[in-house]
């Protein structure tokens, strides 16, 4: 496992650098609407506004906690842990779709939101629509970039629950994303076993009598 520490230094101006994207052509103007697959928080809190919400499902990827947060959840001091696409099985999530006049103004707000330090790559990915007619539609999601300094890799459940329980950054809490994501995907109707088992955890944590209270 690699830990966040090592990278912080040579990664610290980064931060604060816009992101290019690795998809160029979600810049160019279209007359078609925009889909969006959302797998994390946009689930619950896309932040955008849309026309249609439809459960998808994408083939290749898969989501897991292997993002140490320094912004939103964490800080380059204390990081955080948040939810990516990480190569191999499938991902179960929801497909917004924008409609064609603010397909630009949603790709510059989606960028801005996940590509604050470049650890996701834009790109478009073939999902699933679990809809009456079952289509295939291309999709914007974001990718975790395994070669840069926040990829955490495959950590253990134990590694998982100290990072996301001294998680805190600029969108919040982090134990709360991993329970309103959790929450998210009960909604949808289904499971997501070592993420039920985390929030399942810090729950047990939240209101155990043995709470360290940091006095």
């Amino acid at each position: 496992m690699r830990g966040p520490q090592a990278d912080f230094a040579i990664r610290e101006n980064h931060l604060i650098k816009p992101a290019m994207t690795s998809n160029p052509s979600t810049h160019q103007t279209s007359s078609h609407d925009l889909w969006v697959f959302g797998y994390g928080s946009l689930m619950w809190r896309p932040g955008f506004d849309y026309i249609d919400r439809v459960q998808a499902r994408l083939i290749g990827e898969h989501r897991a906690l292997c993002v140490y947060s320094f912004v939103h959840r964490g800080t380059p001091e204390k990081p955080g842990l948040v939810l990516g696409l990480d190569r191999g099985g499938a991902c179960r999530g929801v497909a917004f779709r924008v409609a064609a006049a603010k397909r630009e103004a949603t790709i510059a707000y989606l960028r801005e939101r996940e590509q604050v330090t470049s650890v996701y790559r834009e790109v478009t990915r073939s999902v699933w629509l679990e809809n009456n007619t079952r289509d295939r539609v291309s999709a914007v999601t974001y990718a975790v970039d395994r070669s840069h300094a926040q990829y955490a890799g495959k950590l253990t459940l134990a590694e998982q629950l100290r990072f996301v329980r001294q998680g805190h950054g600029r969108s919040g809490i982090n134990s709360d994303y991993v329970i309103s994501t959790v929450a998210a995907i009960e909604q949808l109707g289904f499971r997501d076993e070592p993420l039920h088992r985390l929030a399942e955890m810090l729950k047990a944590h939240a209101h155990s009598p043995t709470e360290e209270t940091g006095v």
